[in-house]
């Protein structure tokens, strides 16, 4: 069973790495939430009811933000994040660590449905990435922190990409 979770963990951070690397919106999205339906079931599999329940929501909401980003979507999955979030805490007493792994999903809700400019996802998305690695480590999920630091790195190396054509850009206007 562990296998099956770690495999599925690697394939999370696969499609993942390949979904930060889209310049495209919706391409993005679409690969990211292919990669969320893998880890979202790898921390169910680890017993991790946050980062499952966070992961399979925003899966969800990634491929509904491809054609829907009306502010009815936004609350909908904002009111879903904090129902869930509500529901472990109080009814069945998971500890205060899920209010981490609960915000980097909100991060990643809003910044995925509000948000149209890749540039400007990936910049909120290193907070919504940190996040989750906090919570990944807590749980003892070992690919859910690679996953999360490979989407760190992918993150910091596309932005510095493009601020260095920027800057290219600018030194032939000049």
């Amino acid at each position: 069973m562990v296998l099956v979770a770690e495999a599925l963990g690697a394939a999370a951070v696969i499609f993942n790495f390949i979904g930060y690397r889209q310049n495209n919106v919706n391409r993005y999205l679409v690969i990211s939430a292919a990669a969320l339906a893998c880890l979202s079931v790898h921390f169910f599999m680890l017993g991790a009811m946050a980062a499952g329940i966070g992961t399979a929501l925003a899966s969800i909401r990634n491929v509904i933000a491809t054609r829907y980003r009306h502010r009815s979507i936004l609350y909908l999955f904002v009111g879903l994040n904090i129902a869930f979030f509500c529901y472990e805490y109080f009814w069945l007493d998971h500890g205060a660590m899920i209010m981490v792994a609960y915000a980097s999903s909100l991060v990643f809700t809003v910044g995925s449905i509000v948000l149209q400019d890749a540039n400007l996802i990936r910049r909120w998305f290193i907070l919504a990435e940190v996040l989750g690695l906090i919570y990944a480590i807590s749980v003892g999920s070992i690919f859910g922190s690679i996953f999360n630091i490979s989407n760190l790195i992918s993150i910091g190396s596309k932005l510095w990409q493009e601020h260095r054509l920027q800057l290219l850009r600018e030194k032939a206007d000049r």
